[in-house]
C-alpha cells in the first residue's frame, strides 16, 4: 500500500499541473477539502491509490483518453496491484443523460484512476501519451 499511495500523489501532483486537467480529486493532495480528514484517519499519510480526474473536451475527451491508454488498464473495478481506469460517463454511467450523471456526483470529463504498483514514471508516461492522444 506505500508505493500505490506514493504513486497516486505524484499522479495527482502531476495531474494537477496538467493543461489537459480541469480539477483533479485526491484528499493526499493538500488543497483537497479532504485532506484534513485524510490526514486524521490515515496516520501514515497514505491517502489510498484512487483518484479522479476532469480532462478537457469531456465525454468524448474522456473516451479517448481510456482509449489510448497503453499500460494502465480499462476495468471499472479498484483496488488492484496493477493501475486501472475508468470513463464512467462511457461505461459504468452510459445509460444516464446529463442531469441524472450531475445527480450521480459523476460528471461527463470524470476519469478515475485506481493506481497501482508500477514504476512512476511508467505510469506518467502513459497517462500523458493518452491525454496527447485525446487532444
Amino acid at each position: 500500500m506505500d508505493r500505490i499511495g506514493a504513486n497516486a500523489l505524484k499522479v495527482a501532483q502531476h495531474l494537477k499541473d496538467h493543461a489537459q486537467v480541469n480539477w483533479v480529486n485526491y484528499p493526499g493532495l493538500p488543497d483537497s477539502p479532504d485532506h484534513a480528514l485524510m490526514r486524521k484517519y490515515m496516520r501514515d499519510g497514505n491517502a489510498s491509490g484512487i483518484l479522479s480526474f476532469g480532462i478537457q473536451g469531456g465525454r468524448e475527451k474522456g473516451a479517448k483518453f481510456i482509449d489510448a491508454l497503453k499500460l494502465i488498464v480499462r476495468l471499472v473495478n479498484i483496488g488492484d496491484a496493477k493501475s486501472l481506469a475508468c470513463h464512467p460517463a462511457t461505461t459504468t454511467h452510459r445509460q444516464l443523460n446529463d442531469q441524472e450523471l450531475a445527480k450521480a456526483g459523476v460528471s461527463p470529463d470524470m476519469v478515475r484512476l485506481s493506481i497501482g504498483i508500477e514504476h512512476i514514471d511508467d505510469i506518467l508516461a502513459d497517462i500523458d501519451q493518452a491525454l496527447a492522444a485525446a487532444r
